[in-house]
């Protein structure tokens, strides 16, 4: 539904921008979405550079936990 925006629609929603900012305010606006825009990109990509570093580092072994020692019953009867 939203992928097949045509020539009228995209046309309508121009005119309302251009209505609601005014002609000197939409480069401003223009210029702001594009950094937001960069910016995204940038943190997306940062992250998926840190998920492909935890990716391919080697895991390590876990360490086990120490294995219970078995103590011998100690005799309370004895004094």
């Amino acid at each position: 539904m939203f992928g097949q925006i045509g020539m009228s629609e995209l046309l309508v929603i121009l005119v309302i921008v251009l209505l609601v900012f005014g002609p000197k305010k939409i480069p401003e606006l223009a210029r702001g979405i594009s950094r937001g825009l960069n910016e995204f990109k940038r943190a997306a990509e940062d992250v998926k550079q840190e998920l492909q570093i935890d990716y391919d580092r080697p895991e390590r072994p876990r360490a086990r936990p120490p294995a219970p020692t078995q103590q011998k019953p100690q005799d309370s009867n004895v004094a």
